[in-house]
């Protein structure tokens, strides 16, 4: 399958650069698989899709702010780190730009000391296995020094960091957000479950790979980056209940998609308390196992993404959603409008 099938034009213009103020003023797109067909509403009207028995399940993942800048030592010259993956004993993944200036015996120190890394190894496509020194706590230095590790297509500052976070952010580990869950307040998950909906977490930290170009020509020769997850007994217990009764499992993003299909796809189309780590690449001819829709935002040309939500509602759909929201003028990305997939 030609990687190409998956592109389409989008106007630089409506790539989101901040959050809206209300995190429910989002459009939603509405796409009905089997028909094809396409309602334009707001994202509020999410409520009005959703019967009660539904099982909503969300990444609970929180972003770690994890981009560091900091001076290499001996030539004070800048250089940032991007934590991607904790290894243990203080040991990390990470990238480093410029990545010339780090080699092994490498020291970077930021914050006038309060942290240090050495570089241990260079690892593929630029990376850097690191380990960190410090006196205290880890992760609370690490929430005074760092930032939020924004993509690439986001040019603007973001003033509350939170906005990069779900209101339901619980797991510290992420290196980028679950963003399909941004649209949510505390607030408008009451009023869901108040309608009798099911709300169940799972725990996906989300690695740079996911949002990696796809580099090979065809679908079928790209390599995931694998991710860490974690179901619960309660998570398990209420997928399955609500798949022998025969009653929807609506997945909030790609990422609480991947980790219930990983884990269905191994497991007869049940759920089980489990952890580990997923690759799982879902493009059209994949058969899902765990979840009937999604709640999703838009996505980049030719990715993964556009790939995996392909495979749930059929390509020629989805292309004609995203030609149909940049006729709208839609926001894309991160920040952008929902889709939801029924």
């Amino acid at each position: 399958m030609d990687v190409q099938q998956f592109d389409f034009e989008l106007p630089e213009h409506l790539i989101a650069q901040h959050p809206l103020a209300d995190r429910t003023a989002s459009r939603l797109l509405v796409l009905h698989k089997e028909t094809g067909s396409i309602l334009h509403q707001r994202f509020t009207n999410l409520i009005d899709h959703l019967v009660p028995g539904d099982v909503l399940v969300l990444n609970d993942s929180r972003v770690l702010p994890a981009r560091l800048i900091g001076e290499k030592e001996g030539t004070g010259a800048k250089i940032e780190v991007l934590l991607l993956k904790s290894l243990g004993d203080d040991r990390w993944e990470t990238l480093v730009k410029p990545g010339k200036r780090v080699k092994p015996g490498t020291v970077i120190v930021f914050g006038g000391g309060l942290l240090r890394c050495v570089c241990e190894e260079s690892t593929d496509m630029g990376g850097r296995i690191v380990r960190f020194s410090y006196e205290g706590i880890f992760y609370e230095i690490l929430e005074r020094l760092g930032t939020m590790p924004l993509p690439p297509y986001i040019h603007e500052q973001l003033e509350d960091q939170e906005r990069y976070q779900t209101v339901y952010a619980r797991e510290r580990g992420s290196a980028a957000a679950p963003t399909a869950g941004l649209h949510f307040t505390k607030e408008y998950l009451e009023q869901i479950a108040a309608k009798g909906v099911h709300i169940a977490t799972i725990t996906l930290h989300v690695g740079l790979g996911t949002f990696r170009p796809v580099s090979a020509d065809r679908v079928e020769e790209h390599v995931m980056h694998a991710e860490y997850y974690e179901i619960s007994q309660e998570t398990a217990d209420v997928v399955n209940a609500a798949k022998e009764e025969g009653r929807r499992v609506i997945a909030v993003g790609t990422t609480s998609c991947r980790t219930l299909e990983t884990v269905g796809s191994a497991h007869g189309g049940r759920l089980a308390a489990t952890s580990g780590w997923t690759d799982i690449f879902i493009y059209p001819g994949y058969h899902f196992s765990i979840i009937d829709g999604m709640l999703t935002n838009f996505h980049l040309p030719k990715s993964t993404l556009v790939m995996l939500v392909s495979a749930l509602a059929g390509k020629e759909n989805i292309l004609n959603a995203y030609k149909s929201a940049v006729e709208q003028e839609y926001r894309f990305f991160s920040f952008g409008d929902a889709m939801l997939i029924i």
